[in-house]
């Protein structure tokens, strides 16, 4: 009887260890099965994700052959499904494109194309990458200086610095920074040099020379020059245009100002006050290029005009005469200051007072473009604040010397672009500074590198893609 009841019980052992090992064998086998579908879906879904990027540069390869083309060479609105083949194997899967144009003012500002990616493999699996295709624009940058300029110790930039000359870099750059020339005669007397020597291009005792950088390229002021004719045109038609108003001219050592122009008041509902200047008020100030200067920057009498919605088909303000802005700006506007009626005379553009967006998500902006320069006056507000990308096509952005006269805080969100060389603070004797800011803080706004104002002008003509997402 024993001997029959262990041969029960190795039975009973031998089924249970049976149905064990069936289970695990059974168990493995699911799970290398499902490792090799997931294998196989991965490997799938990369594949539809790189046939979208093929999407991508596909229409940019089309777009290079077929400027401002929205419909693939085809009478058709889309989407534009193009097949994929491996030059081996043939056919892999398709690409099918939407493109859709950004018009403001009627005229293509950027190319929205979106790919959907799918491999024959499993069509149930797509990859849709999205890309916005124009010329890159100013805004990629903090600064873009025409010539030699001096980044001085108080300074704090973010985002790019970059002038066609020397750059003398004390400040904290927190880019990269850089110069068209390798090396540079620093003057004596000039630049903190106290003689005549070599230095690179860009020099200084600024704490993040590892980002500096020269020779580079340089980037031309006469190929991002606005056509100021078209834009007229289109101020005219669909936008906000003030014609010429000034009558009398300053002329002193050849430099030309307006004793009277408009002044623009941005308001956070997306409107603009507009108002006539009867009067200002006549300032001395130095400038390092035509010496001792009376400006006439300061309002002292003006009328009130009217009060007018920006469009937001065609945001553009063309102001044929000098002009004052300040306000908070609601959408993307760009405001042009030029004279296209008075032969010789450029107008400027002066900062009254700060300069605000009504949000900071990336939905407001601002580009002002002047055919001469973008000057911050005489009594500023001791804490200015300036959102834009301020553009000083013929002369420079900066603030005369003003003698004695000191203010606190200069705040710019955005980006400047000064053809000639960049000042807003001044020291004298022994260092200090004598005359504009104490304190000036600098960071170019991310969220117009991709979305700038319209017009805003481009850093160079080759189109690319300046945005790149996955969907």
């Amino acid at each position: 009887m024993k001997h029959t009841s262990e041969k029960g019980i190795v039975i009973v052992l031998v089924l249970v260890f049976a149905a064990v090992f069936g289970l695990s064998v059974s168990a493995l086998t699911s799970f290398i099965f499902s490792q090799s579908k997931l294998g196989a879906s991965k490997e799938t879904r990369e594949k539809a994700f790189g046939i979208a990027e093929a999407g991508l540069e596909y229409y940019h390869w089309f777009l290079t052959h077929n400027p401002g083309n929205l419909k693939d060479g085809t009478t058709s609105s889309g989407p534009y499904v193009h097949t994929y083949s491996d030059p081996e194997t043939g056919s892999i899967g398709s690409f099918s494109l939407s493109v859709q144009g950004n018009l403001k003012c009627g005229q293509l500002q950027s190319i929205d194309i979106t790919s959907v990616g799918t491999a024959n493999a499993d069509t149930q699996f797509k990859r849709t990458v999205f890309g916005r295709h124009a010329a890159p624009s100013v805004a990629e940058y903090a600064y873009i200086i025409g010539e030699n300029v001096w980044a001085g110790s108080d300074r704090d930039i973010t985002g790019p610095y970059h002038s066609n000359g020397a750059v003398r870099m004390d400040g904290t750059n927190n880019s990269i920074v850089t110069s068209g020339v390798a090396t540079w005669t620093c003057p004596a007397g000039d630049f903190g040099c106290t003689t005549s020597h070599t230095v690179n291009g860009v020099f200084g005792d600024g704490p993040n020379s590892n980002l500096w950088s020269y020779p580079e390229a340089t980037i031309s002021f006469s190929t991002m020059a606005s056509n100021f004719s078209n834009l007229k045109t289109y101020a005219i038609s669909s936008g906000i245009y003030l014609a010429p108003y000034s009558t009398t001219q300053i002329n002193y050592s050849g430099y030309y100002t307006a004793v009277n122009g408009y002044h623009l008041k941005f308001n956070s509902n997306g409107t603009v006050d507009i108002y006539r200047v009867t009067n200002t008020t006549g300032y001395w100030g130095y400038r390092s290029d035509i010496g001792w200067t009376p400006d006439y920057h300061v309002i002292t009498a003006e009328t009130f005009i009217q009060r007018k919605t920006i469009p937001t088909d065609c945001p553009v303000i063309f102001v044929e005469d000098k002009t004052w802005i300040e306000g908070t700006v609601k959408g993307k506007v760009t405001v042009i200051t030029a004279d296209l009626v008075n032969a010789g005379y450029n107008p400027d553009v002066i900062i009254k007072n700060s300069i605000n967006y009504s949000t900071q998500n990336g939905s407001d902006g601002l580009t002002v473009i002047s055919e001469n320069g973008i000057f911050i006056p005489p009594v500023s507000q001791n804490t200015l604040t300036l959102n834009g990308i301020f553009v000083a096509q013929g002369d420079r952005f900066g603030r005369p010397y003003y003698e004695g006269d000191t203010k606190s805080q200069l705040t710019i969100r955005g980006s400047i672009i000064s053809n000639k060389r960049v000042g807003t603070s001044w020291t004298c004797e022994g260092g200090a500074v004598c005359s504009g800011y104490l304190n000036r803080d600098n960071s170019y706004d991310r969220l117009q590198t991709t979305n700038p104002p319209p017009f805003t002008p481009s850093s160079t003509t080759t189109q690319q893609y300046i945005l790149w997402q996955e969907l």
